[in-house]
């Protein structure tokens, strides 16, 4: 369901409803695809100025669309325990539900 102010058929509605599409061919649950496509959403209506509040953080950075995809993986802290896992279980490796970051970012590493 897409956030609330969105029209059905407008602009914002086609993006959430392409977000989500995206997110569950990713393998996430209906429930988690559709919060991030909600919250992808509320972020760019709150950069174009469509929304009566925004916080800092919605206004500041690269927008979702400038990124194109990219998120995690670069920095300090590197790629995220879920994105491991995912990549972990798309290798096969036994034991991944039990491992700790750091030890899922050791497995995939070795697999690969």
């Amino acid at each position: 369901m897409p956030p609330r102010g969105v029209k059905k058929g407008s602009k914002r509605d086609r993006q959430y409803k392409e977000i989500k599409k995206s997110e569950k061919k990713q393998g996430r649950s209906n429930k988690r695809a559709e919060e991030i496509a909600a919250r992808a959403v509320n972020k760019e209506k709150a950069r174009a100025g469509e929304s009566k509040t925004s916080s800092r953080a919605s206004t500041s950075g690269r927008s979702a669309s400038s990124r194109g995809g990219k998120q995690s993986g670069k920095g300090p802290g590197g790629r995220t325990r879920e994105q491991l896992y995912s990549d972990a279980k798309k290798l096969g490796i036994d034991g991944r539900s039990k491992m700790s970051k750091k030890e899922l970012q050791h497995a995939v590493a070795g697999a690969s």
